[in-house]
């Protein structure tokens, strides 16, 4: 991250920090923290489809395992939210980590119908299991998060700082994770996978690590809209979402942190801000993924670059090559 990253960065959270100051009503209040929201879940995706190229249509499912995780768990037990937010985490990193076990050899269409598959199993489960999800009727009053007895709602602008608090540490995580072996590795998997594995890279271990880092994040996100809606039910997780968070990824920005931001942005506040073709708006979502795969596959952030590395300032490339910000190499 360059001088110019971190000023963009430090100016785009104290702008965050301070908006609620402009006098924000509990409306606008619940959309930006939706964006918040769908932002992380962009996040968590990005470490699958966008470092690793894998592509998943199931991510709902493990985004409705820890919104039930951490909404039964606070029903039941009255635990307090960052406890039942931990359970989330655990719980969708878990299931998620069993899953990738055998999907770890599939790729492209087979990967993208079996999670898809997924996602509609847990759908199921979640509408047939009554006794403990209570079926279709859902999961109803599940209370807002509190901290030394003082509740944060809408009201006080404690969720909207309890969503931007959790946006900006997975921020710095997918920053940490760039910057690492992990990174790396997945971005050479990305590239070709057999040159990976010949240059000893262990393609499975890592796509289990990714895939579970990725639902873990997911699960913490489904904590989060649990207790910021205060009622989940098996629609608020369909494949419909999957759709979303798919169509956010690719059109911010494979790869993109910033990109991220942007898509979750643009496509949660799409049927808000016109709401006339609301109704639409997943043929719009749908009309996005086909044009940005067609003429930019990288999405609005994403560089015209396929390498998998930054180069260093001092490597030299040869005529024709292209850095990841769109630098021509020559002699």
């Amino acid at each position: 991250m360059d001088k110019r990253d971190k000023i963009i960065w430090l100016v785009l959270l104290a702008a965050l920090i301070v908006l609620p100051a402009v006098g924000l009503s509990r409306y606008l209040q619940r959309v930006i923290s939706l964006i918040f929201i769908y932002s992380m879940l962009g996040l968590s995706l990005n470490i699958v489809t966008g470092y690793m190229g894998q592509i998943s249509l199931g991510h709902a499912a493990f985004y409705a395992i820890g919104a039930y995780t951490s909404g039964l768990l606070s029903e039941h037990f009255g635990l307090n939210f960052l406890l039942t937010c931990v359970c989330g985490i655990i719980m969708a990193g878990i299931i998620g980590w069993l899953f990738s076990i055998p999907t770890t050899k599939l790729s492209g269409t087979y990967l993208a119908i079996i999670t898809m598959g997924f996602g509609e199993i847990v759908k199921v489960v979640i509408v047939n299991w009554e006794s403990l999800t209570h079926g279709t009727y859902g999961l109803q009053r599940i209370a807002k998060p509190e901290f030394f007895g003082f509740q944060l709602n809408t009201t006080n602008n404690g969720l909207y700082y309890l969503c931007l608090i959790f946006l900006v540490i997975f921020v710095l995580l997918c920053i940490a994770i760039e910057r690492s072996k992990l990174g790396r590795s997945l971005r050479a998997i990305k590239d070709d996978p057999l040159a990976a594995s010949l240059m000893g890279v262990e393609i499975n271990h890592y796509k289990r690590m990714a895939f579970t880092i990725s639902t873990a994040m997911a699960g913490c996100c489904g904590a989060l809209y649990a207790h910021l809606s205060g009622y989940v039910d098996a629609n608020s997780f369909n494949s419909d979402v999957s759709t979303l968070i798919l169509s956010i990824v690719i059109f911010g920005g494979m790869g993109s942190i910033k990109g991220m931001l942007l898509g979750a942005a643009v496509l949660v506040s799409f049927p808000e801000v016109l709401r006339f073709v609301a109704v639409y708006r997943f043929v719009v979502y749908g009309l996005i993924l086909i044009v940005m795969m067609v003429f930019r596959t990288d999405g609005i952030l994403g560089g015209p670059s396929k390498r998998p590395y930054v180069f260093p300032r001092f490597v030299k490339l040869e005529k024709g090559e292209v850095t990841k910000n769109g630098t021509a190499g020559g002699k």
